[in-house]
Parts: structure tokens; sequence; C-alpha cells
């Protein structure tokens, strides 16, 4: 694997565009909404910050962001755009790199905790989120929930999105609560396809990881605007605390 994992130069010089509506005010703003409020005045430390997504709209926010990310060719794009010079990044695995100083937030969005894919590294990760915190600030995550019930019966590939020119498939191993997903894209009339290996879990098993770290459950909602967490929610946005002095 390259040292940029598995978001080398190939990948970030496409990544913004390749995911270009989570890039649209509609997916951005809602989440900037959200952790502003949970910042408190305070500094931010997005683990796994990429191209700036949500970095760059946080800070014009007035919040100071702190990154943290492997990727130096995905920091690299973030430093192309207007006030990413001023987004100090940390090069690292955020799961266990350190910092100086503290945060009453710390995040990581958009299935980032995923990319961490074993269950000792995904502890690890928030226990350093909340090493991190200053008494009574707030670990966020948002985070796929698995869809298995809707794949159909004895399969184990799932499409989540189809164009005319790119799709992604999942492909799950429910034995080892891994999954891959596929993304096939045509780029000059020629098919390319890249994997990526994941690692998922069931929100109750992120709160025992805050539990270890010694967070508790705050708030947990089936998206950015609040909407309530449900059997049928896709994802989940989960606010965990960590007590105060």
């Amino acid at each position: 694997m390259h040292d940029d994992g598995y978001f080398d130069e190939r990948i970030a010089a496409r990544y913004d565009e390749s995911a270009a509506e989570m890039f649209d005010a509609a997916a951005v703003d809602p989440v900037v909404d959200f952790l502003v409020g949970f910042a408190s005045g305070g500094r931010a430390l997005e683990l796994g910050v990429g191209t700036g997504r949500i970095a760059l709209p946080l800070a014009r926010r007035g919040v100071p962001v702190h990154g943290i990310d492997m990727s130096t060719a995905m920091v690299s794009k973030l430093r192309e755009k207007p006030g990413g010079q001023d987004i100090v990044v940390t090069i690292g695995d955020f799961a266990t790199t350190m910092v100086d100083g503290s945060f009453t937030l710390a995040y990581l969005v958009y299935n980032t905790i995923m990319n961490l894919t074993t269950q000792a590294a995904q502890v690890a990760c928030f226990a350093n989120a909340a090493a991190h915190l200053e008494p009574g600030g707030c670990f966020v995550i948002e985070v796929m929930v698995p869809q298995l019930q809707r794949l159909p019966p004895g399969e184990t590939f799932q499409v989540f999105y189809g164009s005319e020119h790119s799709w992604g498939i999942d492909e799950y191993d429910v034995a080892t609560q891994t999954s891959t997903s596929h993304h096939i894209e045509i780029v000059d009339g020629r098919a390319e396809r890249f994997s990526m290996p994941f690692r998922y879990a069931w929100p109750a098993e992120y709160d025992l990881m805050a539990q270890l770290a010694g967070m508790t459950l705050r708030e947990r909602w089936g998206g950015w605007d609040r909407e309530p967490y449900t059997s049928d929610s896709r994802k989940h946005v989960s606010v965990w605390e960590k007590p105060q002095a």
C-alpha cells in the first residue's frame, strides 16, 4: 500500500469530483451547523480531514480546526483551496496520533471511522478522541448503518449507487464484520475500478467503545438535521460526551 494509504495522488486528484454531491451546500451546511453548536466557542479536531470538505466551512464559521490525516496527497489538495493554508494539519494515523492542546469537539464524518479496519484500531480511535477533549467536550461520528437486512437472500453484494458512467458496490463478509467498497467508473471510454476495505459496526458497539474511553452517549440522530434514529435509518450521527472534571 502507498504511504498515503488508499488515498494516494491518483485518488486525491479526483476525490472532490467523484464525491461532488457531498460538497454541495445542501450536504455541507447541515453538518457545519450541527458541529458549530458542539464546538461551543472552542477548538475542533477533525480526524481524517482529507481535502477539507468540512474543515474549511467550519473554520469560516469561526471555529479553529486542527486536522489529522495520513494522506499527504489529500492534504495537498486542501492546501490549494482558499483558506487551506490556515488549517493546521498533522500527518499521521488518526487512531493514535496526538496533537498539542485540547479541544471542545472532535469529529469523524462520512463513514471515516470505517477506514480503520480492525476493532482494536476503532477502540484506539475513541480513546484518542477522548484524550484530546476538554472535560465536557464531545466526540461526533457520522457513519452508515449496515444494510444487511436489505441484501437479497444468499447474496453478499449490494449496489449503493449507480449512474451512466459510475457504480458503487459493497461486498459484505458477515463472518469478519468487514466490507469492501468497489467503485467502478468509465474514464476515457475505459472502466477503472478502485476497491477499499472497511470495518462496519453497529451503534451499540460504538457505544461500548465510547464507554471504554470514558465517554457516554449524549444523543443519536438519523442525520444531520436531527431526524429521529429508527430501525429504518441508513446512517446515524452520534454524540458522546467526556465527563466534566
